[in-house]
């Protein structure tokens, strides 16, 4: 427990963090990396080289100093952390190291306005909020490990198919070189798969969405291949380019906060821009599958037909159900976006919303959510990559 004296010194520092959060964490990062290179084997340097895990640890840091008194007010934002780390494989023995960075940052920043009463206080904040984050991602690891089939950081994999799903999407298709059998998972999680690229001085490690139901043989990733020379370009070139068929792959066991709720009957609607169809494919088949009469609309928005992936199977499993719609504009193609008018027409009524797609896309359609009376609690939404603030823009 925490004195109210240091309750009280690290609530007053939280608008201060706020105004230099993101100058602090940079530095950290920096501080870290060049302390402790063997890190970056961790990190995804894509997120790092465009600041986003630097906003999002800041707005980390700020919500911690803002509930200090009260951090059973960010266990979902801890959770949803713990998720990814779990999934790169983030250990207890690393929160020393953050610890002691992290403090060094703020001191550095802040300088003399840093006192050593506040560097103090902060250092035993930052005990308790580590303790929180080890403790649930231990809990995770136990569990990873403990289910049918599971483990607890990562697995050899082979690459068993490569399908193209469209112009900018391709489909790895990946079984656990042991043979043995695959964890199910909830429809909507994630994996990390962690790969050296030659000339590269450290692993890479991406995440993506597993793009198929549970209970198959195989993991299904979908792959959007960016532009190469873009910061997150460089992971899926070299699987587009240089990981084919017999290849192998580590894994991580799935992870992730953001899924279909099965335990319901409630509707459902899905609402996906580009790739982030990939989620949303593995919680439609898993209707399709084991609740086919629940009522469930298929929203999706795309560039051009030659970027739209799964289509042709999409198109197949909606004439299959009883109640379902699938509705796709093609921004390109003088369909529009998708906006207020076209929800308020097609989102199920009373539904559970769950949307993933490029932040814009994210911010646009869960603000005309919102015009269109849809509450909060009924709206689930997922990053690719670390969490960052959505700014939304109300009629």
């Amino acid at each position: 427990m925490l004195s109210q004296k240091t309750i009280d010194i690290v609530k007053s520092t939280a608008p201060v963090l706020e105004q230099h959060g993101k100058t602090i964490t940079t530095v950290f990062y920096k501080n870290m990396f060049a302390a402790h290179p063997e890190l970056l084997n961790i990190f995804n340097h894509a997120n790092q080289s465009k600041g986003r895990q630097q906003t999002a640890l800041a707005n980390t840091v700020y919500a911690a100093a803002a509930n200090i008194d009260n951090l059973g007010a960010i266990i979902p934002a801890v959770i949803q952390i713990a998720h990814k780390h779990r999934s790169l494989g983030v250990e207890k023995e690393h929160y020393p190291i953050v610890g002691y960075h992290l403090l060094g940052a703020i001191k550095e920043v802040l300088g003399d306005a840093a006192t050593p009463e506040i560097i103090e206080a902060w250092g035993e904040a930052y005990e308790v909020i580590a303790d929180a984050f080890i403790g649930i991602e231990e809990d995770m690891y136990d569990k990873a490990a403990e289910v049918d089939g599971g483990w607890r950081t990562f697995k050899e994999f082979v690459i068993v198919d490569k399908v193209t799903e469209s112009d900018v999407i391709t489909s790895f298709y990946l079984k656990p070189a042991d043979d043995e059998q695959l964890p199910t998972y909830e429809p909507g999680q994630y994996i990390t798969i962690r790969f050296r690229i030659p000339g590269e001085q450290y692993t890479i490690n991406r995440q993506y969405s597993l793009s198929q139901a549970p209970g198959k043989d195989t993991f299904r990733i979908s792959v959007k291949r960016e532009d190469e020379f873009a910061p997150n370009g460089k992971a899926s070139v070299h699987l587009y380019q240089h990981m084919n068929i017999g290849d192998t792959i580590e894994v991580s066991a799935p992870a992730g906060d953001f899924y279909l709720n099965t335990e319901s009957s409630s509707p459902v609607t899905l609402i996906s821009g580009g790739v982030g169809i990939t989620p949303m494919m593995a919680m439609y088949e898993t209707i399709a599958s084991n609740s086919p009469e629940r009522p469930v609309a298929f929203l999706h928005s795309a560039r051009t037909r030659k970027h739209q992936a799964f289509n042709d199977v999409l198109r197949s499993m909606t004439g299959s159900l009883a109640n379902a719609t699938y509705e796709v504009l093609y921004s390109e193609e003088g369909d529009g976006f998708i906006n207020r008018e076209f929800l308020a027409k097609h989102v199920v009524e009373g539904s559970d919303i769950y949307v993933c797609g490029p932040t814009p896309f994210m911010q646009a359609v869960i603000s005309a959510l919102h015009d269109i009376g849809v509450t909060e609690d009924k709206i689930h939404f997922e990053f690719f990559g670390p969490k960052e603030e959505l700014e939304l823009q109300h009629a």
